[in-house]
């Protein structure tokens, strides 16, 4: 039986950690988000029309008729005390003023690719590089796609050194878990490094 003191003993150890999940238009992001999310996600895809054909470039992915017009929100719970808090971001440019408020507090970002369109993830990768936010390049396999190794991917985008690439399949739960596992053990270490190098 749970008594009224370790409920707010768990409530006052319970840590939420806000993760972004960026990339390029129709990587996987809503699809990553769904996948892992232990609540409904939340989600604002809306159709692509065809005023949208004069700025999404769809090749490659042909398939695609819906778009993130806002952000998708998703909860997986990692252990017991503590969560991570989803937020996946718009993928086109017109999107992009979006990503200063949403990347407010954010502990870190996973960076989906698809090596196919592997140019579609540079400005992600840029825009967390010049905030210093930790991420890690998470290589969505997709049917079909040539397949690439982790060290390939990560001379190909010109990481800084230290930056993880993970290869890893959005529409699968436990691979999405892994990949946010890692990310949250890249980011801590990183944070860990900064606060030792501010009072050092």
């Amino acid at each position: 039986m749970v008594t009224e003191h370790s409920e707010a003993a768990d409530d006052t150890t319970a840590l939420a950690l806000k993760i972004l999940v960026a990339g390029g238009f129709g990587v996987g992001k809503t699809t990553l988000v769904g996948a892992v999310s232990e609540i409904r996600p939340l989600r604002t895809e809306e159709l692509l029309s065809e005023a949208g054909q004069l700025v999404d470039d769809t090749d490659g992915v042909d398939q695609k008729v819906t778009t993130t017009v806002a952000m998708d929100f998703g909860r997986i719970t990692i252990r017991s005390g503590l969560s991570l808090y989803l937020f996946g971001t718009p993928g086109q440019d017109r999107f992009w003023f979006l990503w200063d408020e949403l990347s407010q507090g954010a502990l870190g970002a996973v960076v989906l690719a698809d090596t196919r369109r592997l140019e579609d993830c540079f400005p992600a990768v840029d825009y967390f590089e010049h905030r210093r936010i930790p991420f890690v390049v998470a290589v969505n396999c997709f049917a079909g796609a040539r397949a690439h190794g982790a060290h390939d991917v990560s001379r190909a985008l010109d990481l800084d050194r230290g930056t993880p690439v993970v290869l890893c399949d959005a529409r699968d739960r436990d691979s999405g878990k892994e990949v946010l596992i890692r990310l949250v053990e890249y980011a801590g270490r990183m944070h860990t490094a900064r606060l030792l190098d501010s009072v050092g």
